[in-house]
């Protein structure tokens, strides 16, 4: 089945949802989703937007803390831009009806590590979910918008590939999950709003539809992807076999939770001055290293010394999850680990988001803005998918009408359906234990090399297995899971420093210069760079 709209966008979280009800009025657009519209990662962001709504904060200061926190890797132009954007972000999303916690100055604001005032708006403990839950209501409602859940984007169809004499984007090979059925989504423009690569480790807080699908599509389609050696980790997530990437919120250090040692022993002061509210990278490797040393299976963060009441009103959901799992956080500690959090490097974009492909946007986690640099401070991912969402649909609105070209549809008359559907899993589970083993929160040039090893064997043999059988759900997941960690090692070993995420004891010092790790396709497609 072939299908044509002015506007594809790939990716149903804020990026992809803001994107599309901007773009709604005067424009026909289809939203890929891979489950449900309420399943992303967006909506699994607990502590809120950075934006600066205080007058007692400035732009310069969030400024400062994002390129201090990123080391000193960010781009000062990207960085600029998105935090001058902040308060109207914030305020377009006031006027959708999110329910923004209040107090008695107006809005509540708390802070977060790495954040020298007081800047993070939110919804309790559960922002992303309510941000989510507001703009689903309202993209629902409206007719310009067909929403395709349960699907999954194979590849992006590009000039390129039909020969067609252009490099653009002209839309993408779609799999209905349901019927099996792909469909062939010709678009004028085109918006990937994917999210990041979590699952590409064992341990993480992102959900089972974060694996890379943006990164990995643009890059096969000649996109340049940058820094993806900066994988940020998040220090505290839920140590407990019945909690699956059960995040526990920076706004909980932020608000005074301390990290302890199984005897009570507090211990980020040894480690830097900041204490818990240094930023993510810093308390993650603190925790990485304590755990090591000792031999522990976890740290605990402790929240017990603030009232049942205030827990209650600003953490109730992280309150009642941990009730159910026998921890109540009013008397106990929290048992609390790092995990894989976000992929802070991605497809390399303008502050339009425009991609090196015309009429390919990208925008939110699978994008490289610049705003980042080595390390993401805390809770301006929500805010960059903000930004560049309107950033993406200005851009559109800008350009003049075109038709869309005769696409080709999906030909499976030489695949069969696959023989062993283990080697999926198998493969799969491979991959993320490996990376969680060498590509981790500390590194070596001998782990990265190992891990690298392993990548190439892997992909000869998924690529085979791609040729051969019917393309499934689990199958373009694992190819783009791959693909994204090829990407991250290659990042990784080309980084002789260390520097923000990125933590190497072969070359531990920091060089004076901060460069971006940029790699892109040599000309024959078969063959990567």
């Amino acid at each position: 089945m072939a299908l044509c709209f002015d506007v594809l966008i790939i990716g149903s979280g804020l990026a992809g949802q803001a994107a599309a009800l901007r773009l709604a009025p005067t424009h026909r657009v289809a939203l890929v989703s891979k489950r449900s519209l309420e399943d992303s990662a967006s909506s699994w962001a607990q502590g809120g937007i950075a934006a600066v709504l205080d007058n007692r904060d400035s732009i310069e200061a969030h400024i400062r803390d994002t390129i201090t926190a990123g080391g000193l890797l960010n781009d000062p132009r990207a960085t600029r831009f998105v935090i001058e954007n902040g308060r109207r972000a914030v305020d377009w999303l006031i006027a959708q009806g999110v329910p923004f916690t209040r107090d008695d100055d107006g809005y509540h604001l708390t802070r977060e590590g790495g954040h020298s005032a007081r800047r993070v708006i939110h919804v309790a403990d559960a922002t992303g979910l309510a941000v989510q839950n507001t703009l689903t209501s309202l993209i629902r409602q409206q007719p310009n918008i067909t929403v395709l859940e349960q699907h999954i984007a194979i590849d992006l169809i590009t000039g390129d590939k039909l020969r067609l004499g252009d490099q653009r984007c002209h839309g993408a090979y779609v799999l209905d999950n349901a019927s099996g059925e792909v469909l062939t989504v010709g678009a004028r423009h085109t918006l990937i709003a994917a999210g990041g690569a979590g699952k590409v480790y064992l341990y993480t807080t992102n959900p089972d539809t974060s694996t890379g699908d943006g990164i990995a599509m643009a890059w096969r389609a000649g996109c340049r992807i940058a820094n993806m050696e900066f994988i940020q980790f998040h220090p505290t997530c839920l140590y407990h076999p019945q909690a699956k990437s059960f995040l526990i919120s920076e706004a909980v250090r932020g608000e005074g939770g301390r990290l302890l040692l199984p005897d009570g022993t507090r211990f980020m002061p040894w480690h830097d001055a900041r204490g818990e509210l240094a930023p993510r990278d810093v308390v993650a490797r603190a925790i990485d290293f304590e755990m090591k040393k000792r031999g522990l299976d976890c740290v605990y963060l402790d929240i017990s010394h603030k009232s049942a009441d205030f827990l209650g009103e600003h953490f109730p959901n992280i309150l009642a999850r941990c009730l159910d799992l026998g921890i109540d956080i009013t008397r106990q500690a929290i048992p609390v680990v790092p995990a894989a959090h976000y992929t802070c490097g991605g497809v390399v974009t303008d502050l339009r988001a425009r991609t090196d492909i015309p009429g390919l946007y990208v925008a939110g986690e699978a994008s490289c803005t610049g705003l980042h640099g080595a390390n993401r401070l805390a809770s301006n991912s929500l805010l960059e998918c903000l930004v560049f969402a309107e950033a993406a649909a200005n851009d559109i609105l800008e350009q003049p009408a075109r038709d869309c070209p005769a696409l080709p549809l999906w030909d499976a008359s030489r695949v069969s359906d696959p023989d062993e559907e283990i080697v999926i899993s198998h493969n799969w589970d491979e991959l993320r234990r490996f990376m969680w083993d060498y590509v981790g929160i500390v590194r070596t040039t001998k782990r990265l090399q190992r891990a690298q090893n392993r990548i190439r064997l892997l992909t000869r043999e998924i690529d085979d297995f791609y040729s051969h059988f019917r393309v499934s759900h689990d199958l373009i997941e694992l190819r783009n899971l791959v693909v994204t960690a090829d990407l991250i090692i290659r990042c990784a070993l080309r980084r002789h420093e260390s520097r923000g995420l990125h933590f190497s004891c072969n070359y531990p010092e920091t060089l004076p210069r901060a460069r971006n790790t940029v790699i892109r396709r040599r000309l024959r497609p078969d063959h990567q760079d």
